[in-house]
């Protein structure tokens, strides 16, 4: 699995807690892919998108007719966040495969987040 992940994240540049706050203050989308028990036991980031992560691509294709309204076009910036940090980066590949290319991840997932001090509501 870890050669797995190393592959996958040679293709594109994570994101630190800072910076996706940063990049979602200049209108990028935050998805959180997190289950809804991680969800209701931790809480979640302000503005972000939820999105199951057996959903994610056919919510996130701006093509698709089951996309969600934010999923306006292949040039949306997008953070994926999951609770640590793994299973984002597996999702950015599909989305990357979709033609999502300027999706990425967040390093150390909502738990980085909530380390960082940025806005978690419970």
């Amino acid at each position: 699995m870890d050669e797995l992940l190393e592959r996958v994240r040679s293709g594109y540049e994570r994101l630190g807690p800072d910076e996706a706050g940063a990049a979602a203050a200049q209108g990028a989308l935050l998805v959180d892919i997190r289950y809804a028990e991680l969800r209701t036991r931790d809480g979640l980031i302000p503005g972000a998108l939820v999105v199951e992560r057996n959903e994610l691509e056919w919510r996130l294709d701006p093509q698709g007719s089951h996309r969600a309204a934010e999923a306006v076009s292949h040039g949306l910036r997008i953070v994926v966040i999951c609770d640590e940090g793994y299973a984002s980066s597996l999702a950015v590949e599909s989305l990357h495969r979709l033609g999502l290319h300027r999706a990425t991840d967040l390093v150390g997932g909502f738990q980085a987040w909530r380390a960082a001090g940025l806005p978690v509501d419970a």
